[in-house]
Order: C-alpha cells, then structure tokens, then sequence
C-alpha cells in the first residue's frame, strides 16, 4: 500500500511538472506570439492525426498576418540630393506635378530633417535608429573601422522591410540602396548587407552611390542586369515600370496581402542626365542667376506659408562666388548646367506620377500611405565649380572652368551636357539657392540647407486634406516608429535572434489628423565630417566643422581640432532659417546644449567627431581589396572599383595571354567610365592604350603597327611616381618582351574614378571609357583571351 502510494504521489508530482512545463512553453509562445521576437513562431497544424486517414481529421490551414485587418500598403518615394527650395510645391521655380497633387490631397511637413548625406540618411530611415548608431556615420565608400562609420547596419537594428515582412507584408526595394560596405558588392559578395539580406524580397537598382542614368550598374536581387544600348533608355523611367511590374504581380500572386515599397531612384545626384526635352523647359528660366533666384524663391515661400513671416533670407556665404561676379564666357556654362538639373528634378517628379497613377489604377492608392521625402539631404554643392565629370572635384584634381569648357568644345559643347558623354553637376551656388532660405548644402549638418528637406504624406482613406503645413521638428528617424504605431507593431526586442537596438524615433502619427499635434521629438543630433548641432526643445546649437563641401583643395583639415570649433545658438521659435546667431546672449543656454550633443554622441557611437573625414586625410586607409595579385579571365566582369585591383592610383602590371586575328578589334580590359577610367584595346590590328583623366585630359598611346596574327603576350606597366597618389604615371605596352608604346600622365586619379562603374576583361560594360570607341560600345574583343595577370608593384 505504501510503494503504491509512493508512485501515485510521484505521478502527480510528474503531472504537475508537466502542465507547469505545458503552462510555461504556452507563455513562451504567447510572448513570441506578440511581436516582440520575430519571426513569429510557425502555428502548429490543429489537424487530428490517426493511423489511418478515415482516423484523421484535416484542419484548415492556421492564419498567417499577425496585423490588423485592412492594413494599408506603405510606398515610401526618396528622392537624391534636392533642396528645399527646389519644387513649386515649397515656393521653388520647377514644376513637381506630382508632388502638389499628393501636397492637395494630404498634408505637407516644413520642418523634416535628413542627416546631410546619402548613405546615412538611408539607414536612419530604414531603421528608426540615429544614423551612427546603425554604423552609417558617413557613406559606404568611405566607411572606416570606427563603430559608427563601419558603413553595415547591424542586424540588431531591424529595418522596416525586415518588421513588415514578418508581418506579412511583401516588401521591394527599387533604385539606390548605397547601405552595403564598397569592397563587398561583388559576385562573390559577402551578400548578407544586401537588400535581400535586409527584408526585401525584391530588389532591382544599384549598390553604389550614383551610377549613369544611361547606362547604370544594376542588380536583380543578386544578379547583375545590363541595361539595353538604347537612345530611349533612362534609369528613372526604368524604375518606375519595374515598380509597376511588381505592383502587377502583387495583385495577382497575393492581392490579400499588403505591400511595402521603397522607391528610391538615383535621381536627382549627379550624373545629372536628363533628355533634352526636359532641360530645354527650363531655357532662360535661370539668366538671372542664383542670387535672384534665392530672392524669388523667398518672397514666394513666404507668400504660400511655406516660411512663417518674420524669416529671414539668409545670406551668401563668403568663401561662394556671387553671380555678378561669373565671368561673362562662362556664364552660358553656369546656366545650362542649372536648366538640366531642373530638367532632370522634373522628369523625376514625373515618374514618381506615372508610379503612383499606375498604383491608383490598380485600385491600390486609397489604402495607402505615400510618404514622399523630396531629398536625402539639401542640395548637391560636390560640383564645386560646375563640372562635367563630377567626381574631378572630389578628387581634388586642379582645373579650371576654361579648361572644362575647351574640353566639352571637343565632344559636343553645351549639346553634350545632360548626356551619356559626361557627368555633368551643376555650380555650388546653384546648390546654395535650391536651399533658400537656409545657409549651406548637402554634407553640412550645421545648418538646416544640409538638412531640412519637403515631405509630403498622402493617405486617402487615413488622412483628410489640409493645407495647414505642419510644422513638427521632425526627423528621418521618425518614419519607422510612425509607420509601426498606425499599424499597432510593437518595437521588437529579438529579430532573427538578434537582441535589438533601441529605436530613436518618435511616432508623429498624431500630426495626421491633428496639424498642432504635440510634438514627440525632443531632442535630436546632427553629426556628418565633423559638421554637427544639437536640436533640444526649440533650441539649436551647431558649429560648421573643418569642410566646405563647395571648395576644393581645402587646406587646414589635418591641422583641425574640433575642441577649438566655435559653436553657434539659434532660437528657432523665432527663427526658422538659422539667421541670428544668439550665443552671446544666452551663454548658458549654448553651454547646456553643447553638453547636451557630447552626451548624446557617446551613446550614438559620434566619436571620435569628424571620422567621416578621415580618409581626406589618410587616403592610404580607403576600402580596397585585401589582395595584392589577381588572375583573371575573359568572364571576369562587373567588378566595383572599390573591390578591383587599383590600376589607376597604384604601379602595377597587367600581363595578358591571348591569340590575336588578322585586324583584331576590342576592349582587353577597362576599368571606370566615360567621366574617368583606363582601358587598353584593340583596334584594326593595333594595340592601344588610354587613362582617361576625367574628361579634362586623355593621355594615349598606340603601337606603331598592326598585332601580328597568332599567341601573344601583352605586358601593361603603370609606374606612379613615388608611388603616391594622384603623381604623374609612365605607362608602358610590351608585346612579347619588345616595347610598342608608352605614355606619361600629368596625373593620376588618388580616390577613384568612378563610384559605380566597373573593371571588365574583353568588354567595357556600362559607361565606355574612351570617346574614341563610344559609338561602338560595350566593344567587345572578338577572340579568345585566356589569363590576364594583375600585380601591384
């Protein structure tokens, strides 16, 4: 009786641990259950199971959105590098169609801030999280190994797509991601900080930070997509119909799920590439230059209430060139270059229309929410001077506007501008006024000209029209929690088992339907090349940092201590443009809000200030690749710059196996572009070598005679002077040990020729590098290569 006894005990002891462990597994799951880890946990089948089939009992399938019903679709539209005194539809002087009809059936934003450049901007977004918190103090290119410039969003910083997807929402991504580390963008990756490796389940455009309009580097999810030799062809319009095309399949594979779109072309950054049609609107429009346009402009944003009364204009900066004082033979130069940015702003704006019409007539647009942002930071002043191959100013590489206009004579003259034959951007000063009414541009978080970009939001079945512009300081941070709190998401604490970051942003759902909705948003700091400011409760401290994103050449960065920066304090209740420096009066406030940033850069990974401009100072850190020696073939194609070999900046040898035919055309190797690159080729029978030294020169050589028929070796040295960046360069061409031709550069390119263009082995993908074959591009070589080995010297 008593054994018996003991094992009843025991076996309610057992049962009881068992429903406590049941009671417990139940919990977990629950908690899983409620968003905060995701993926949700798999919904076990409630199907009963027998030995037999007559046994069982099949049960439907378990649901599988954990949203509310009738969740809308979410299209977030990002436009690159405009100002907020660009569009008509902030008091601007180009037409933005579709941006005043989504202003007309929602609601506008006047106070909505970026984080001054690209790639940061992005992440912020995408995040919810403070731009160096997520690794992403500066762009991807020049990312450097300080926590919060490593240029890889973390995965314990969830992106929106990732959360929505979870949820149940199909997620893509079109245009420029530009949030993937430069030296990883290859065949052979690593792809896990790829889009798809984000939550986006679709993505079409480009890694890189611009790419030609023409003829863009693009990817299809993983692979690499070629864009057709087509006159008719542009990137932007090619964005909009592939988001077309996957809206289509959305409606037909899954119509009961919502979707999320990010639409992100790389218009309007430089290339500025634009059809003739849409620059020749603008002709004239501008002959007054941009000091009268930045008085227009003002006078109208404060007769439409874009500006509140009392907002002063503020003034030209010292170190910006006034428009009286262009050269009168420039000036034709100067204008053009404005006519096709406001050309290329417009035709943007027209297929974000042609975008969400194809989206309404799907009978998608009442339930969703457009979120169009006009700029990822203020206008672009990276052309410094105005240019025609946008990145000879970031190079630092000497010239003068003569010499580019004497240069352009040679290829078309103001005819070329806008097409595939340069990469033209647009003055400085142009920048500077597409920022009325605030100081400084794109790359300076100082001032609000860097930061403060247009937001429209439309919601038919969400939000009623009102024109009352609202003016909450906002922040890019601010869409992901706000997008999360109208969908009733909770913030995750575990994503694909990564504990998560917190989120910095601040839900400004309420601004929806209330215009004096009370503002969340109490504080937020700026931080890029060492600009950087505190927003705190309507103040504003900042100091400007060392770089002047509209000079080149600038002298003083390594000698810069940003313990001496002097620090500026507006009060922004009473002035919304920046213009009244106000720290002698109020000392202390300054002092309490300069605390104020240093505490909030240690919890955000800042330090050390001024990491974005480290590479200007050591260029030898640049993200490059590991190796030192390659072996190619003749599929060996579509390698970024940043990843291959540096066979513009650094000595080297490429040494080619091949056979050759009777008059033997096509491109052996080329690496870069139409706006600066190096290729050696075949033509006729001849061997020919060119380093094209961004449009302004082009240093070549060609054997004295014809390539004889059979085997052959081909030996290309590149010899840099001291071997130190941008020196002048000899370079040689040996065919089978004997010497056929050399030439010497005045110069060599010390960061990069391009940001997206690639090396290819027997053909020169995307943008031709030569003038001289531009017509008959890609080129490729018409026999068989075998091995081409690179060695750096």
């Amino acid at each position: 009786m008593k054994k018996q006894l003991i094992i009843l005990t025991s076996a309610i002891i057992l049962l009881v641990g068992c429903n406590k462990q049941h009671e417990s597994a139940n919990s977990q799951n629950n908690l899983k259950q409620d968003g905060s880890i995701l993926p949700f946990p798999t919904i076990p089948s409630t199907s009963q199971t027998g030995e037999t089939l007559a046994e069982s009992k099949l049960a439907p399938w378990p649901k599988k959105t954990h949203l509310q019903k009738d969740a809308p679709n979410v299209l977030i539209v990002l436009i690159d590098d405009v100002g907020f005194g660009i569009s008509e539809t902030f008091g601007g002087e180009v037409a933005t169609p579709a941006l005043n009809k989504l202003a007309e059936e929602g609601i506008i934003y006047t106070q909505f801030h970026t984080t001054a450049i690209c790639s940061p901007t992005r992440a912020s977004l995408l995040t919810g999280r403070n731009h160096t918190r997520v690794g992403s103090g500066t762009i991807a290119e020049r990312a450097v190994n300080f926590d919060g410039y490593t240029g890889i969003i973390p995965k314990t910083s969830a992106t929106i797509a990732e959360v929505l997807k979870n949820y149940g929402y199909n997620t893509s991504a079109f245009g420029k991601w530009h949030n993937s580390p430069a030296n990883q963008t290859t065949a052979m990756g690593p792809k896990d900080f790829w889009p798809n490796g984000y939550g986006f389940e679709y993505f079409y455009g480009f890694m890189a930070g611009e790419t030609s309009q023409y003829e863009p580097r693009l990817f299809e999810n993983y692979n690499p997509v070629e864009p057709p030799h087509d006159p008719k062809y542009h990137l932007t319009e090619d964005m909009a119909d592939k988001g077309l095309k996957w809206l289509g399949e959305h409606k037909a594979y899954a119509p009961d799920k919502p979707f999320f779109m990010y639409w992100s072309p790389g218009a309007v950054h430089g290339p500025h590439h634009v059809f003739k049609e849409w620059s020749e609107k603008y002709k004239g429009k501008f002959d007054e230059g941009w000091d009268a346009y930045r008085e227009r402009v003002y006078k109208r944003q404060l007769e439409m209430g874009i500006i509140p009364e009392g907002t002063l204009l503020t003034p030209r900066d010292s170190t910006m060139v006034a428009w009286k004082d262009i050269p009168e033979k420039e000036r034709a130069f100067q204008l053009r270059l404005m006519e096709i940015f406001a050309g290329f702003v417009e035709h943007t704006d027209h297929q974000v229309a042609k975008l969400i019409d194809g989206m309404d007539e799907m009978g998608y647009k009442d339930n969703t929410i457009v979120i169009y942002i006009f700029g990822d930071n203020g206008s672009s002043a990276e052309g410094q001077q105005g240019s025609i191959s946008e990145l000879l100013a970031q190079n630092q590489i000497p010239n003068t506007i003569e010499q580019q206009i004497e240069a352009l004579n040679k290829i078309g003259g103001l005819d070329a501008l806008g097409t595939n034959k340069v990469e033209n951007m647009y003055h400085a000063s142009w920048a500077w006024a597409g920022s009325t009414p605030f100081k400084s541009t794109k790359l300076v978080a100082a001032h609000f000209g860097g930061t403060r970009n247009p937001m429209v939001i439309s919601w038919p079945k969400g939000i009623k029209p009102d024109n009352t512009p609202r003016t909450q300081f906002l922040h890019v941070n601010d869409i992901a929690p706000t997008l999360y709190d109208i969908l009733n998401i909770p913030n995750p604490k575990v994503v694909n088992g990564f504990e998560q970051d917190p989120i910095d942003g601040k839900s400004f759902a309420a601004t929806f339907t209330d215009a004096n909705a009370e503002n969340l948003k109490k504080t937020q700091f700026f931080d890029n090349n060492g600009s950087r400011g505190v927003y705190h409760e309507g103040w504003f401290a900042s100091t400007f940092g060392p770089l002047y994103p509209w000079l080149s050449a600038q002298k003083g960065l390594a000698d810069w201590d940003s313990e001496k920066d002097v620090w500026q304090l507006y009060d922004l209740s009473n002035d919304f443009s920046q213009a009244t420096d106000v720290s002698e009066q109020y000392p202390e406030k300054l002092a309490e809000l300069q605390q104020l940033f240093l505490t909030e850069a240690k919890e955000n990974k800042v330090f050390p200030i001024g990491a974005g401009i480290w590479l200007r100072l050591h260029p030898e850190d640049i993200i490059t690749s590991p190796y030192t020696e390659w072996h190619f073939d003749q599929n060996t194609t579509r390698m970024p710059e940043f990843a291959a070999p540096g066979l513009g900046k650094k000595s080297n040898t490429v040494v080619i196996d091949l056979e050759v035919n009777d008059n033997q055309n096509g491109v052996l190797y080329a690496l870069g572009g139409i706006g600066g690159g190096l290729t050696c080729y075949m033509e006729n029978g001849y061997l020919k070598y060119e380093y094209n030294m961004m449009i302004i020169h082009q240093f070549k050589v060609a054997s004295a005679s014809k390539i004889k028929k059979g085997k052959h070796t081909f030996e290309i040295t590149t010899v840099i002077k001291d071997n130190k960046p941008g020196a002048p360069a000899k370079i040689t061409l040996t065919v089978d040990g004997k010497e056929v031709g050399n030439v010497q550069t005045l110069g060599t390119v010390p960061a990069a020729f391009s940001a997206s263009e690639t090396l290819d082995v027997g053909i020169d993908l995307g943008s031709p590098v030569s003038f001289d074959y531009l017509e008959k591009a890609p080129f490729k070589f018409d026999n068989k290569i075998n091995a081409v080995h690179i060695k750096l010297l």
